[in-house]
C-alpha cells in the first residue's frame, strides 16, 4: 500500500505540470527566409483555431506545445472532447475539453432573482464533468483522486482543481488505451478545463510526456 500511495503521489505531482498554462502565438515562423521574400506562415488547422477560440471564451490561453501533433479526440454521443494532441511515436495522447461558465452564472442569477430558488453553484460544474468522464472512461468505479494544492493552482491562475487516475475500459472510443489521468481545473466565475492523458504504459515515460505539455494552457 505504501508503494501504491507513493506512486500515486508521484503521478499527481508530475501530472499537475500539465496545467501550468502559458500564452503563446498559434502561428509559427519559418526559418531561413531570404531578405527579398516574405516569411512564410504556418496556418493553424481549423480544429486548432476553433479550440483556441473556445478556450479564450472560457478564459483560457492555449498553444500547441512543441513536438506535439494534432490528433482526433472522441466527440460523439458517448464522449465530448474539443481537441486532441499526441506525441508521435510515444503512445501518448491528451484530449481536452473547455467550458465557459458565463452562461451558467447568468442562468443561476436569473433563477435566483426570479424564483428565489438556488441552483447548484456553477463553480462546481467542473467536478461534475470530471466525475462523469471518469465514470464513463473507467472499467470500474475505483479510481484515485487528489485535490490540487493552492501552490500548484496559483501557477495556473486557477481557484480549484482535482486529478483522477484510472484504468480504462477497453473501448474503441478511447482507441483501446489502458490508462488515463484526468486533470480538472477551474477558475471561479470564469470557466473550467479538463485534460485526459492517455497511455498504455503507466511508467516514468508517461509522466515525462505529461510534463512536456505543461506550458500549453493557463487561465488569463
Amino acid at each position: 500500500m505504501k508503494h501504491i500511495a507513493k506512486q500515486i503521489t508521484q503521478i499527481m505531482l508530475l501530472a499537475s505540470g500539465l496545467l501550468c498554462l502559458g500564452m503563446a502565438a498559434v502561428n509559427a515562423q519559418v526559418k531561413g527566409v531570404k531578405k527579398n521574400k516574405p516569411a512564410a506562415r504556418v496556418t493553424a488547422s481549423t480544429p486548432l483555431s476553433n479550440f483556441t477560440k473556445e478556450a479564450f471564451e472560457a478564459g483560457i490561453e492555449f498553444h500547441l506545445p512543441e513536438a506535439f501533433k494534432e490528433v482526433s479526440a472522441a466527440n460523439n454521443e458517448n464522449f465530448s472532447f474539443d481537441y486532441g494532441m499526441e506525441l508521435p511515436g510515444k503512445d501518448f495522447e491528451v484530449w481536452m475539453q473547455v467550458h465557459s461558465l458565463k452562461q451558467n452564472w447568468a442562468s443561476y442569477e436569473q433563477v435566483k432573482n426570479v424564483t428565489g430558488k438556488t441552483l447548484a453553484n456553477p463553480d462546481s460544474a467542473y467536478l461534475e464533468a470530471a466525475r462523469a468522464h471518469a465514470a464513463a472512461l473507467s472499467d470500474d468505479t475505483r479510481f484515485f483522486t487528489r485535490n490540487l494544492p493552492p501552490s500548484i493552482l496559483s501557477e495556473y491562475n486557477a481557484d480549484s482543481g482535482k486529478t483522477y487516475l484510472l484504468n480504462l475500459a477497453d473501448l474503441p472510443d478511447t482507441k483501446h488505451y489502458k490508462y488515463a489521468l484526468i486533470i480538472a481545473v477551474q477558475k471561479d466565475h470564469t470557466g473550467y478545463m479538463l485534460a485526459v492523458c492517455l497511455t498504455n504504459v503507466k511508467g516514468p515515460d508517461f509522466f515525462k510526456n505529461i510534463n512536456k505539455a505543461r506550458d500549453c494552457m493557463r487561465f488569463k
